[in-house]
């Protein structure tokens, strides 16, 4: 897809109601400090829209950005910091169920795991979670970067194994460092949607 126009739309928090969006939305769900934000920015061929937190957890909104006033992108606040309060946890967590449950623009989610562990307790309750909403997510392996070329398959592996996932097709491995894997997000979003194709 060409950007041709980015912005942060509208900024959703703990107790505002889920918007009517006029265009589709592709949500985007990890742990903190996964990389969402450097994940969003890279698909956006934006340094800095997305705001790239040192302090894991900080994000607590849920944030949509307009691309080319064709479809959002919406990053969704992260979960598993154990430092945040856990009635902060649940105000996020019941933040993002409302969110998955009643957007009724959300066309896909996907998943960001970092690929340089083996998936949390926390990332394989929400993988379940998101598919007993009737949705298999694309699982985006994050930070591909970080591992010696001769680690990606057995991380991939471990990954697929962990969460059960029966077709490669379901993981994608990413970076925003390199870049990787930003072609073949784009070409997922576009084939998911295709009549917004530019």
């Amino acid at each position: 897809m060409v950007i041709k126009k980015v912005e942060l739309e509208k900024v959703i928090g703990v107790t505002s109601k889920i918007p009517e969006m006029s265009h589709p939305e592709f949500a985007f769900a990890g742990k903190s400090n996964v990389g969402k934000s450097s994940l969003i920015n890279s698909l956006m061929n934006r340094k800095a829209l997305a705001r790239v937190s040192a302090q894991p957890g900080k994000t607590q909104t849920i944030n949509y950005y307009n691309v080319n006033d064709e479809l959002y992108l919406v990053d969704l606040p992260g979960y598993g910091y154990t430092k945040v309060a856990v009635e902060v946890k649940a105000k996020w967590g019941k933040m993002v169920e409302k969110y998955l449950r009643q957007s009724k623009m959300l066309k896909y989610v996907f998943l960001l795991i970092d690929s340089r562990h083996k998936p949390s307790e926390n990332d394989i309750m929400m993988y379940e979670w998101i598919v007993s909403q009737g949705v298999n997510p694309i699982i985006v392996a994050t930070k591909i970067d970080k591992l010696k070329r001769s680690q990606i398959k057995g991380q991939m592996e471990l990954i697929m194994k962990t969460l059960n996932l029966t077709s490669k097709e379901q993981l994608l491995p990413f970076s925003s460092e390199t870049k990787a894997g930003v072609k073949e997000l784009w070409d997922i979003i576009e084939d998911i949607y295709p009549e917004q194709e530019s």
